[in-house]
């Protein structure tokens, strides 16, 4: 997944969901030691660079209202019915105000956006995964067989087991990533999955992203 499709900036709502997949997958060259790509074209980005929108709605796009301080982190997400069982990384923002991504290195790892909202608290909870990175397989290389209905865990750093359960999902252009339907602000306890889909462009990254859609159970 290269980051093109997963461009969250601060002066839009996150776009992030375009990990962009390069070459095999979602896959980056590089990283600044955070544990994230930092190219433009790497899988960090999970969607489209949103082109108006007000600062402040990147910060609070999906949030919910509670403390995050006092609130519980996520450190692992499995999908029995996909066999994916996999640690939790920390994304935040890349300088240009796109989401990071995990790197190409850490492709059987997903990541959490921090921006967003804690898993089980009110708003939209987002996870990014490659589909595939240079080295092979990722972590999500399987999402697109999900079925609605299927469950997804979320475990957190106090040891409670948080089940969400697919309510769809859905494959859209880069180009035309639904930023406030994935990001937007929510008054359910939402999960949205996102990785790389579709055929390559000229460059040998993918020009869709899968988005999964899960509600609290």
């Amino acid at each position: 997944m290269s980051r093109t499709p997963l461009p969250l900036r601060r002066a839009a709502l996150p776009a992030l969901v375009c990990l962009a997949l390069v070459l095999t997958g979602c896959s980056s060259d590089t990283a600044d030691g955070s544990g994230a790509s930092t190219r433009s074209d790497a899988p960090e980005r999970t969607g489209p660079k949103p082109e108006k929108a007000e600062p402040k709605k990147v910060e609070e796009a999906g949030k919910s209202g509670g403390s995050r301080a006092a609130a519980a982190a996520p450190v692992r997400i499995s999908i029995p019915s996909l066999g994916i069982d996999s640690e939790l990384m920390r994304l935040g923002l890349n300088q240009d105000g796109t989401v990071e991504v995990p790197p190409a290195e850490k492709g059987m790892t997903a990541g959490w956006y921090t921006g967003g909202a804690i898993p089980g608290e009110r708003g939209a909870a987002v996870v990014i995964g490659h589909n595939d990175t240079r080295f092979g397989k990722a972590v999500f290389h399987d999402l697109k067989k999900i079925d609605k209905g299927a469950e997804i865990a979320i475990h957190n750093d106090r040891g409670a087991e948080l089940r969400f359960r697919v309510t769809g999902t859905e494959t859209v252009s880069k180009k035309a990533f639904p930023t406030e339907k994935v990001y937007g602000p929510t008054n359910t306890r939402t999960l949205r999955l996102i990785t790389c889909d579709g055929a390559f462009d000229d460059r040998g990254h993918p020009v869709d992203n899968l988005i999964v859609y899960a509600n609290r159970s």
